[in-house]
């Protein structure tokens, strides 16, 4: 994807950010998985770095105040061309706006939200810095995709607030749509019904490349991580969803076994 695209494209994810409790341990984590690298974020979020390959942001990660004893968890990013008037149209369709919009220096204009169905996720107004710059490469966000209990209950909201055209999937009795713009596909809802976590509720997942996904997910319980759902071949390759040393859960996707 190119920047222009990143920039200009409402409703495209655009960025993954994610909030802890132990900043430094979890660069360490990230960068003996990923490797990673990190320069200073915005000010405005605190304590918080923008995490690197080859000299191009692919994620955040900031420090949680002391005070808030809050799960970590990764969020996906939504890119809108005025946040303001989507914070609005999200309070309108029935979701929530938590935080912001801000200003939130080089970054632009963001805003923490929620689906009505309880899933977090942000938008950004795109400034001077542009969200994710690298995809592809192992260690870099190569989808988004929200896991709630039915995605009609949902899908209005995306298609009315960011444009989604909802795609059904190949199996008509797989509960997935797939949320297209004009570009194609940007990301998915996935309803699981009664098989949605009890102690997480609706959320959005995020995937990373690994280049083997047996030998990430076996690095990441070396690393003090865990494995929740051992390495399987799929639609998209061969995934693995995984927790890092804080508990904050994503997926990790590779090539195809064999």
């Amino acid at each position: 994807m190119t920047e222009q695209a990143i920039r200009r494209t409402p409703g495209t994810p655009c960025w993954v950010s994610l909030m802890v409790h132990g900043l430094a341990a979890t660069k360490e984590f990230y960068t003996a998985l990923f490797g990673w690298e990190y320069a200073p974020g915005p000010g405005e979020l605190g304590p918080y770095v923008r995490a690197r390959l080859d000299g191009r942001e692919v994620a955040g990660i900031g420090q949680l105040p002391p005070d808030r004893h809050l799960a970590t968890a990764w969020t996906t990013y939504l890119a809108t061309d005025d946040a303001d008037t989507t914070a609005e149209l999200i309070r309108s369709c029935g979701g929530t706006v938590a935080v912001g919009p801000l200003d939130a220096e080089d970054a632009g204009r963001i805003a923490l939200c929620a689906d009505p169905a309880g899933a977090v996720f942000g938008i950004w107004q795109a400034a001077a810095h542009l969200g994710t710059r690298l995809t592809g490469p192992p260690g870099t966000p190569v989808w988004n995709e929200l896991v709630t209990r039915e995605t009609s209950a949902v899908a209005k909201f995306y298609q009315v607030v960011f444009g989604h055209r909802p795609e059904q999937g190949p199996a008509e009795d797989f509960d997935y749509l797939t949320l297209h713009l004009a570009d194609g596909p940007v990301c998915a809802l996935h309803g699981v019904g009664r098989a949605l976590p009890p102690d997480r509720g609706a959320h959005w997942m995020t995937s990373f490349r690994a280049a083997d996904t047996d030998a990430a997910a076996a690095l990441v319980t070396e690393l003090g991580g865990r494995v929740l759902s051992a390495p399987h071949d799929g639609p998209r390759g061969r995934s693995a969803v995984v927790a890092d040393p804080e508990g904050a859960v994503f997926t990790l996707v590779g090539p195809a076994a064999g």
